[in-house]
């Protein structure tokens, strides 16, 4: 990653912004929208700071200025003098959806986030919503965190009894919660890789690297390729694939 993607709690907090004019604005609308409050100067309590500058030098100073007292900037339109960027957003509070290109091309990201809004419906906050108000109850009904994590996955899955592309997802937690979970036997899949290049991992691959709870591999699998699993996934270094796999869906990696 050339950036490290963060969610910033704006809420009640001050944010200095610097200029005028319609990129100004639409920061200032960005940052209400986020809860932040804006001052045109710096103030004590503020931590970040947008500059929206037509003049380069000036816009430079700004930052400059901004950035001695410890504030983190972002200059507009200018990536080279930004701590951060700002993402496109697509917004299904509390589910938020954010793609960044690192300020190469915010018309690439905004493509992107065009398609995002197309597939995901207007209430999968409301499934994010539904899922919250229901952690008691998931854990008295699956009391193992492991558990718990793969029901909800199922739960979760394209087709499952929550897929959250479906309209009414959110109407369904509770019958879920009641329904008969079927449990989940150790399974084993192998993946042979085709190159050290995680863009050459198949559709299944990516897939069942997304979902695995155990990974077993030898020591010279690219750490790209591994980068590519859940972050919570155990990863196993071993010659062989297991014989007796751990509960959950293990893989098995064969080097290219």
């Amino acid at each position: 990653m050339e950036q490290l993607p963060v969610f910033l709690n704006l809420r009640g907090r001050t944010v200095v912004l610097v200029g005028k004019g319609e990129a100004a604005d639409a920061k200032a609308r960005l940052i209400v929208r986020a809860g932040g409050r804006i001052v045109p100067a710096w103030e004590e309590g503020a931590t970040i700071a947008f500059v929206a500058l037509d003049d380069g030098d000036a816009a430079r100073a700004a930052a400059q200025a901004l950035r001695t007292r410890g504030l983190l900037v972002n200059v507009v339109d200018r990536p080279d003098l930004c701590d951060f960027t700002t993402p496109a957003i697509v917004d299904r509070a509390p589910v938020t959806i954010a793609i960044g290109t690192g300020g190469a091309s915010a018309g690439l990201a905004k493509a992107v986030r065009q398609r995002i809004e197309a597939l995901l419906p207007a209430r999968l906050g409301a499934l994010a919503a539904a899922l919250h108000a229901a952690r008691g109850a998931m854990k008295a009904r699956w009391p193992a965190a492991a558990d718990r994590r793969r029901a909800i996955d199922a739960a979760l899955a394209s087709g499952g009894a929550l897929d959250p592309l479906g309209t009414d997802a959110a109407d369904k937690v509770e019958r879920w919660l009641a329904s008969e979970t079927p449990s989940q036997p150790s399974r084993l899949e192998t993946i042979a890789l085709a190159s050290a290049d995680p863009d050459d991992l198949t559709l299944r691959a990516a897939r069942l690297l997304g979902e695995a709870d155990h990974i077993f591999h030898p020591a010279d699998v690219p750490a790209a390729i591994l980068d590519r699993a859940r972050a919570d996934a155990v990863r196993h270094i071993a010659d062989a694939p297991p014989v007796d796999p751990p509960p959950g869906l293990s893989l098995w990696l064969l080097p290219p």
